[in-house]
């Protein structure tokens, strides 16, 4: 057996080739890079520019190719530390930026810079703006065309809120999400021939919208902070907490997690095999490409400081493209795919030795538990001991129960896991996405408590369905070794819901009215898939008492097919209705919507948004005023000066001390302000994105729609009819 072990690793060994990648050029510039906040663009139509945001509200534009033309004044301006850079002066700390064909009749690439109020739209080669646009916060950019929208379109997302601008800065695209926008990227996600729009965002989802329609979401644990697309519908991405992986539409090929943070995604083919790789700049400073298909590690390589952006480009411009990786502290590395001799074998020498130590680890194991059930089969004919022998019938079964808070505990849905004979559990781990801190839970009972059942309390923070994969070391009371069960068992979506009304709590006044066209056995069918009950549903007409709120949910169905759902959470109203409406098939549903509490506050939120805009207005004026009167002030000053009156020049700069002053002091009015409203405007679009979840199909886009023209025009009592009814005219 040895033997064949050892053949194995020295035919593995001979497999894998110790050839190292390295890059074909590195440049140190002079300047820090802001972290994902890269990208190429070809200007003039021709020569490739690296172009990153740095420090100050400055973007700098790296040409080697055009050296000794200097730039006219504008915006753009000559870098004092290197003749190869141009800076971009954009006066506010810039938030996302990238590169590419807008405008139909332009040679050259448009620069797109986004700021955390507004779009800047430059041409570089002509050192002029194209457009300059008021948006609603910008987190994230993408460069492409969208759906049947002909001109490509500048994509932007920022406050709740997705905006898209075409090269005269018209707003042609408008919709909502979930939360704050973090990362977006073009994909033919249906594999019809046209791009969606994948939107990654702080509540966890990746949502696809084709156009404004929303056509599919997926639910991950952490923030969305990176997208990428690879090929057809497969797209990688990156979230907060380290995690990097896969998607092909809505099935996840593979994920891994690390304690660093992937600070840029990209897709790029590096080892020549015709299929490109998921290429991660790690925070650490690693480099790493994994396998679309596997996410094995086929190449890596560190930098000194943190990644900030990875790229692609024919910077050399001797028609072979290259990869390239820049840091924080400005190191730039470009690596070519490999050769066809090295087609798909980028390992390093120390890679290999990792996989011949990791196979010869794994042959220690297998002797390992070899011996041991040697072991245990010679104590068994020896000495009929059942050291590590466990009945043939042993299984591990589950059962999940809703528990409501006591004294003792809080609310919590109970898993239950038990063996059917006198054998005892020593230990569980269940491994759940988004449950557990570091998604996994290890219950180890004492040695006084050891018994054939273990219970765990579970409290999902969200309305999300689980996979809950668990391993049990299930053996007899002397047990030395265990046998390992393994089983998986659904969280059903809405499991922290009782069954009955607490009467203490007052009736729900929201509501949620909506005709089906299915029978109410198909209801009932939803409801024991998607809730907790202990007896199952027989009928449509159901209460439930939250175990997070404490609020109340009470469902009923008519003989015609209406169904009611009352409760004061809007968005639990809306989870209902997708879950529903997807469970039936339901491709276009509308609905009749009244939460009187809900819509007071935001009522009253309008009402502030407005009182923002008005201050927001008269400090612009006032600091307009102020910037004329200082020019006054320096030119009489300086006039002062020049004249040898000191007592005036000196009363002056007293002058214009006092007005910097006052500057100040309403830059940190307008600030306050600013932010002020921009929480405003959030709740805003989160309530016209939860009117829109409370219907689904061609309703759902019409209500978007009709929110946004409400709020354009400062039409509030339209918004709200439209809101409840989902049409104005209502």
């Amino acid at each position: 057996q040895c033997s064949i072990w050892c053949s194995m690793i020295v035919t593995l060994g001979l497999l894998v080739l110790a050839t190292m990648l390295v890059p074909i050029f590195t440049l140190k510039l002079n300047h820090k890079i802001n972290p994902r906040m890269v990208t190429v663009g070809k200007f003039d139509g021709i020569h490739p520019c690296l172009t990153a945001a740095t420090q100050a509200g400055k973007v700098f534009i790296h040409n080697p190719h055009t050296r000794g033309q200097r730039p006219a004044a504008h915006r753009l301006s000559q870098s004092t530390q290197d003749s190869d850079i141009s800076l971009l002066n954009i006066n506010q700390a810039v938030s996302c930026l990238t590169a590419g064909s807008l405008g139909p009749d332009t040679a050259g690439d448009t620069l797109l810079v986004g700021s955390q109020t507004n779009l800047l739209a430059y041409d570089v080669h002509d050192n002029a703006d194209i457009f300059y646009r008021e948006v609603d916060g910008a987190n994230a950019i993408v460069l492409g065309k969208l759906g049947d929208i002909q001109s490509p379109l500048a994509i932007i997302g920022g406050n709740c809120a997705i905006q898209g601008f075409d090269y005269e800065g018209k707003d042609l695209f408008w919709t909502v999400t979930g939360d704050n926008v973090q990362s977006l990227v073009l994909c033919d996600f249906t594999g019809d021939g046209k791009n969606e729009l994948l939107v990654g965002s702080e509540d966890f989802d990746i949502r696809v919208f084709k156009e404004d329609k929303l056509v599919s979401e997926m639910s991950e644990n952490e923030t969305v902070t990176s997208l990428c697309h690879m090929h057809g519908s497969r797209f990688g991405y990156a979230l907060a907490n380290g995690t990097v992986g896969v998607y092909d539409r809505t099935a996840r090929y593979w994920r891994i997690k690390s304690k660093n943070h992937a600070m840029s995604i990209h897709a790029f083919d590096l080892n020549g095999d015709g299929v490109v790789e998921l290429i991660t700049g790690w925070s650490n400073g690693k480099i790493d490409a994994r396998s679309d298909r596997t996410g094995d590690v086929i190449f890596k390589d560190n930098f000194s400081s943190s990644v900030a952006g990875v790229v692609e480009g024919d910077y050399r411009m001797d028609g072979q493209v290259q990869l390239i990786c820049t840091s924080t502290e400005g190191e730039v590395r470009g690596y070519l795919p490999a050769s066809k001799e090295l087609k798909g074998n980028l390992m390093e020498s120390s890679v290999e030795q990792d996989l011949v130590r990791e196979l010869s680890q794994r042959r220690q194991n297998l002797l390992l538990e070899l011996r041991n059930y040697d072991e245990n089969a010679k104590g068994v004919t020896e000495t009929d001991s059942e050291v590590g022998v466990i009945p043939a019938n042993t299984q591990l079964q589950t059962a999940l129960s809703v528990r409501p808070a006591t004294e003792a505990q809080k609310a919590h849905v109970e898993l239950s896991i038990s063996t059917p004979n006198e054998t005892i559990i020593r230990s569980v781990l269940i491994f759940a996405e988004g449950i557990f801190e570091g998604e996994s839970h290890v219950v180890h009972p004492s040695a006084q408590k050891l018994s054939g059942c273990v219970r765990v309390p579970i409290v999902p923070p969200k309305d999300i369905p689980v996979d809950l994969h668990i391993k049990a070391f299930v053996g007899g009371k002397n047990s030395t070794q265990f046998h390992v069960f393994e089983i998986t068992r659904q969280l059903p979506r809405f499991s922290m819901y009782v069954m009955g009304a607490d009467p203490s709590v007052a009736p729900p006044t929201g509501r949620v009215t909506f005709s089906i066209n299915d029978r109410s056995q198909r209801v009932v069918m939803w409801l024991n898939q998607n809730f907790l009950l202990p007896k199952g549903a027989n009928s449509p007409d159901v209460t439930f008492t939250s175990l997070r709120g404490g609020g109340l949910l009470s469902i009923s169905m008519t003989s015609s097919g209406q169904i009611t759902l009352s409760t004061d959470d809007i968005d639990l109203a809306g989870d209902l209705i997708q879950s529903l409406a997807s469970f039936l098939a339901i491709e276009d549903l509308s609905a009749e919507v009244d939460f009187p509490d809900y819509f007071k506050e935001l009522r009253t939120t309008l009402t502030e948004v407005d009182e923002f805009h008005c201050v927001h207005q008269k400090l612009t004026a006032a600091i307009a005023d102020h910037s004329n009167y200082i020019r006054n002030m320096l030119v009489q000053a300086e006039d002062a000066r020049l004249m040898g009156n000191m007592i005036t020049m000196k009363k002056r700069y007293r002058e214009l001390y006092d007005v910097n002053r006052d500057l100040v002091n309403e830059y940190k009015i307008r600030s306050n302000n600013h932010n002020a409203l921009l929480a405003r405007l959030k709740c805003v679009n989160q309530a016209i994105q939860r009117a829109g979840r409370l219907r689904v199909g061609k309703p759902k886009n019409q209500v978007i729609s009709a929110c946004r023209d409400a709020i354009k025009t400062n039409n509030v009592n339209t918004l709200f009819k439209i809101m409840k009814a989902g049409a104005a005219s209502s």
